[in-house]
């Protein structure tokens, strides 16, 4: 879904998930269920969602710019040999902090629920216009996660000695790498992914099913 999303979201083209795999959040339907969902999504009882797209820009040390795309989120870290990383953050060219930590996560509101989350981040509703800034295990407790406006640009830039075997991702799916004197650039897309769902099941309600978000069944008393 990630993949296709990224491909197909300069086309306008609206996608429909189904699950073919285990926690399925953005893909609802279930494979059993597709039949009789795309049916019903013909007869027009479907609902339409856009969803926020990242924009990337890579700039490289001999002035070159690679691009890329990602729904759920962009990552900084060290790569495959693990440890922390050092860098500095800034955001509309505002500096806002040099960070210490096992990386950085820049994620859209549907990524908020996905790395952002397990790394401390706070739950945006899909609606919210917004970017999430959330640090990997920062190295001091002054380092808390940002929300900042959709129309940002938040750029990270590796610190040196730091600057060895950074790696970036884009929604855990294709990578890069980038080293010294290179910077990144996140700012929203301008096309959003559309998304089109079966039903009036919402937000909350997914999160709930999903994610058993608020379930409190283990406390209740026979």
């Amino acid at each position: 879904m990630l993949s296709i999303a990224r491909q197909l979201a300069p086309f306008d083209i609206p996608l429909i998930g189904v699950n073919q795999g285990r926690l399925g959040f953005l893909t609802d339907i279930a494979l059993s269920d597709m039949e009789p969902a795309l049916s019903a999504m013909l007869d027009g009882e479907y609902v339409e969602e856009t969803r926020t797209l990242l924009d990337t820009k890579l700039m490289r040390g001999n002035g070159q710019c690679e691009r890329s795309l990602a729904l759920n989120d962009v990552v900084v870290n060290r790569g495959a040999l693990g440890g922390m990383i050092d860098c500095a953050v800034t955001i509309d060219e505002h500096f806002v902090y040099a960070m210490r930590a096992d990386g950085l996560i820049v994620a859209t509101p549907t990524g908020s629920t996905a790395y952002s989350l397990s790394a401390g981040g706070p739950i945006v509703v899909p609606s919210v216009d917004a970017i999430v800034v959330a640090a990997i295990c920062p190295h001091t407790l002054a380092v808390r996660p940002l929300v900042v406006p959709s129309n940002a640009a938040v750029t990270v830039e590796p610190i040196p000695p730091s600057t060895e075997d950074v790696l970036v991702s884009f929604d855990g799916q294709v990578g890069t790498t980038m080293g010294a004197g290179e910077r990144l650039v996140v700012k929203r897309a301008a096309q959003p992914v559309l998304l089109v769902r079966l039903g009036p099941e919402g937000f909350f309600a997914r999160m709930r099913k999903k994610l058993q978000w608020g379930d409190l069944s283990d406390r209740e008393r026979k």
